[in-house]
């Protein structure tokens, strides 16, 4: 006959099999916790920069490359082709306008002078020469006028005198004819002497005004051979640093070659350069930061250039401060180009993460684990960026390279 059993016994029974569940329970927890830990990544807080989306105002800007060059910069070229007789600057010297840098050497051209300078005066002699002909001819044809005259005169006189004769019948109708002949032939060689007057006048006119123009052409050849000979003396523009100078003497020039770059002093500029994918952000006008060190200058874009080389667009910046004593010729810089302004809006500090504008996949931080999330990218100043959509004001963003995690889901956080 079965008996009961004690009421304790299944109590204690109870409890052993509550235990056993327990342990059982703790130790596929404790297994599975493994296997996670095993399976699943994790990253130590310390190893990655994490980032706090906040609210802010952030200005757009695209960076570029720069380098200070100065405002005003004028090169000096040969004007002949010769060679550097004498050198009397040093490169990186500070010069005065007007100084003498160098000189080249000028046989030709003194040689061209002499030329023209004889041609001058043989035009001149020809001028005066030519003047003293029509003169002369002047002379000689009013002389042979004269005489015509006198020739007409009294050729009239007695063409008169047979007509009152050939009246009274005292000469004879032939003798009559033979006069008013005479008178007729004094008049034609009158008008012919006075109209060769005339066509001398002109003729020797035309030959002087020849004469007078290819005087003139050889003075302004001469002129100009006498503005060579005076630049064969190179001297500086106006009052700056001679930043390139041909400072071997006795070296062969060519025609229009640089001899000779003087370039204005504490005056800069800035010439950026950056990828084309920017050039139709880039506009006259827009402000810019240049930065070289702790140094941050204001400036302007002033041009942007037209012509795009190997990929890249150049543009020119006016500086605020263009005397400021960090310039100096060559000096590299970093300009940011503010191309847009935004004010209360999202923000979380750029970093490696980040990839430009757009749609990107971030890992933000939540309750020890950095979930994959879709986060869309707006505008950058290079340090900031923009959070159009996707996160919240004190979330925490894994700013830094996840490149190792692209294709997981989530990685836990070891603080």
């Amino acid at each position: 006959m079965d008996t009961l059993i004690a009421p304790d016994i299944i109590a204690r029974r109870q409890r052993k099999t509550v235990l056993a569940v327990a342990v059982l329970l703790a130790t596929l927890s404790l297994g599975a916790w493994a296997i996670n830990r095993a399976v699943s990544p994790s990253v130590d807080a310390g190893e990655v920069s994490i980032a706090t989306v906040r609210s802010g105002s952030i200005a757009n800007t695209i960076n570029a490359a720069g380098i200070v060059i100065p405002v005003h910069e004028e090169l000096v070229s040969s004007p002949i082709q010769t060679r550097v007789a004498k050198v009397h600057a040093k490169l990186g010297q500070q010069v005065q306008a007007g100084e003498l840098l160098l000189e080249l050497d000028n046989r030709t051209v003194v040689l061209a002078i002499d030329a023209l300078k004889e041609q001058l005066a043989q035009q001149e002699n020809r001028i005066l020469a030519l003047t003293l002909e029509m003169d002369q001819k002047r002379k000689q044809l009013s002389s042979a006028i004269e005489l015509l005259e006198l020739d007409l005169e009294a050729s009239r006189v007695r063409l008169a005198r047979n007509q009152t004769l050939r009246k009274a019948g005292g000469v004879s109708a032939e003798d009559l004819l033979t006069a008013e002949l005479n008178v007729k032939r004094n008049e034609i060689q009158l008008r012919q002497n006075r109209e060769q007057i005339e066509d001398s006048k002109r003729t020797t006119s035309t030959s002087i005004e020849g004469a007078r123009l290819q005087k003139s052409i050889l003075q302004k050849q001469l002129q100009e051979q006498q503005q060579l000979l005076a630049q064969t003396q190179v001297r500086a523009p106006f009052a700056g640093m001679l930043t390139w100078l041909l400072a071997d003497e006795g070296a062969s020039v060519a025609t229009g070659q640089l001899v000779a770059k003087v370039s204005e002093l504490n005056n800069y500029k800035v010439e950026a350069s950056l990828s084309d994918f920017h050039a139709r952000a880039l506009g006259a006008g827009q402000q810019v930061l240049v930065e070289q060190g702790n140094v941050k200058l204001k400036g302007v874009v002033q041009t942007v250039l037209p012509e795009i080389q190997n990929g890249t667009v150049k543009l020119l910046v006016t500086l605020a401060e263009p005397h400021h004593a960090m310039l100096r010729n060559k000096l590299r810089v970093e300009v940011n180009i503010l191309t847009e302004q935004k004010q209360n809006t999202l923000l979380a500090d750029n970093g490696p993460a980040f990839n430009g504008r757009g749609l990107q996949d971030i890992f933000v931080v939540r309750d020890g684990v950095a979930r994959k999330t879709t986060l869309n990218i707006g505008a950058s100043d290079g340090k900031s960026v923009e959070i159009l959509s996707g996160a919240r004001a004190g979330d925490r963003l894994i700013i830094s390279d996840t490149s190792r995690y692209k294709d997981r889901d989530s990685v836990r956080v070891a603080q």
